[in-house]
């Protein structure tokens, strides 16, 4: 995933949706893997809150290195951090054994959030006032 987003700094391409589709790639391939060799549950008990927690940190390092372009990044966030919610529903169809790893990378993301907001909330309400001419 690093050297995508290095890849893509280089380039001047949107970071975000390489983030965005690499999270989603791994965490499927991670699930058919475990499928096809016995399902014993790592994919959701240890990749998916690993994919989900690197993805949070990969969105807050470039909201901090562009926080000019968060607008950019915004939808891709919030794309995200629905996914985050992802372990917080097999936690509550018991589906998950280890608990810990799935609530932390849930935890990091709600606070990955709030810290993109409270970063960029002058730009973020500059863009809804041009946008929607409130």
């Amino acid at each position: 995933m690093w050297i995508i987003v290095i890849y893509s700094i280089k380039k001047n391409v949107n970071i975000a949706g390489y983030v965005l589709l690499q999270t989603f790639a791994i965490s499927l391939l991670t699930v058919y893997i475990d499928y096809k060799i016995g399902w014993r549950a790592w994919s959701i008990n240890i990749a998916i809150p690993i994919m989900i927690m690197i993805a949070n940190i990969t969105m807050l390092v470039l909201t901090i290195i562009s926080h000019k372009k968060y607008i950019k990044y915004a939808i891709y966030q919030l794309i995200i951090v629905i996914f985050s919610m992802l372990p917080v529903i097999l936690i509550s169809k018991h589906l998950i054994e280890h608990k810990i790893l799935s609530m932390i990378a849930s935890g990091i993301c709600f606070i990955n959030f709030i810290l993109c907001l409270a970063l960029c909330t002058k730009d973020i309400k500059e863009t809804i006032i041009r946008k929607f001419h409130v």
